[in-house]
């Protein structure tokens, strides 16, 4: 009888554009306020960079995230990135809610993106996944999401091209229930244009 593995296999062997998802244990919803938001977002960022994986759209919310990378000549750094941004937010969190050594997030997946035809379907669905989950109505709004910067930086026509995309036959790993935020207070969220790879 043929052995599943419990966990995601994870190849990465060429030099591409992935996509990458991954939730919190239990789908607990540790990201529940704009400062926890904010913090992984910007952690991300700043790891991201640290690795040299130039993020092209992301999304994360209270219990989950996705994004979509281009990857440095050796994609096979990414397990180690993400090792790391876990391993700091996990820390900062358990810290916040005094519960050191609590396991916040549980397996990723990843995807190499080989076709245009699923590149451009995928970057929407990341920039829309507020809305997917019903978390605001324009995903523009949402301060965690590249939506916004998309919206300000792709060109008109690219911009256009994207959004004429459906995404309803999309195969994501999305198993996920978010909960709305409070987007009022969005103090401390850093401007990405200048970290991340331009539209094309």
């Amino acid at each position: 009888m043929k052995q599943w593995p419990h966990a995601p296999l994870h190849i990465l062997e060429e030099q591409g554009i992935y996509m990458v998802t991954c939730g919190t244990y239990r789908k607990c919803h540790h990201l529940d306020r704009p400062s926890r938001l904010t913090f992984v977002q910007n952690t991300l960022f700043e790891i991201a960079e640290e690795f040299g994986w130039r993020l092209q759209a992301w999304a994360v919310l209270s219990n989950h995230y996705h994004f979509i990378v281009s990857s440095p000549e050796h994609p096979g750094t990414l397990p180690k990135m993400l090792s790391k941004l876990h391993t700091v937010t996990a820390i900062q969190l358990n810290k916040e809610d005094n519960d050191p050594g609590r396991k916040v997030w549980y397996q990723y997946f990843d995807s190499r993106i080989t076709y245009q035809s699923s590149y451009f379907p995928r970057l929407k669905y990341v920039h829309q996944n507020p809305v997917h989950h019903g978390v605001v109505h324009n995903a523009e709004n949402y301060p965690w999401c590249s939506a916004g910067w998309f919206a300000r930086f792709a060109g008109n026509a690219f911009y256009k091209t994207i959004q004429g995309f459906k995404t309803d036959s999309v195969n994501v790993t999305d198993p996920y229930d978010a909960i709305p935020i409070n987007i009022e207070n969005k103090s401390g969220v850093k401007p990405p244009h200048s970290k991340h790879e331009s539209p094309l």
